[in-house]
């Protein structure tokens, strides 16, 4: 009893008609990607930033803020870095500008 097995041999592909993976569709759909998380991320957290920073730089004595921590109270003084706000009569607290994060309409303090 003998077994035989055929010999199969690889062919070679034909020269010259290889696809390229990294060709003109693959970078086009690379920037249709990075074009689609610009408008979806990138560029409303740029805004959001410069709203705040807008804000920030429009404080001025007498405006009632909410801090991050949830604190509401009216600015008493404005500095570079610092800003003094009133949370109660007679209790004043100094915190980062960067904590900020709301200007309250005027009288929205004295309603609550």
């Amino acid at each position: 009893m003998s077994l035989s097995l055929p010999i199969v041999f690889a062919q070679a592909a034909p020269a010259g008609a290889q696809p390229n993976p990294f060709g003109l569709p693959f970078f086009g759909i690379m920037i249709l990607m990075f074009g689609v998380m610009y408008f979806t991320m990138i560029r409303p957290q740029q805004k959001r930033q410069r709203e705040h920073r807008d804000l920030l730089s429009s404080l001025s004595r007498g405006d009632e803020v909410v801090t991050s921590g949830g604190l509401a109270g009216r600015v008493e003084e404005v500095g570079d870095n610092f800003v003094t706000v009133e949370i109660a009569p007679n209790v004043k607290i100094k915190l980062q500008k960067s904590a900020v994060t709301q200007v309250l309409p005027k009288g929205s303090l004295k309603s609550s």
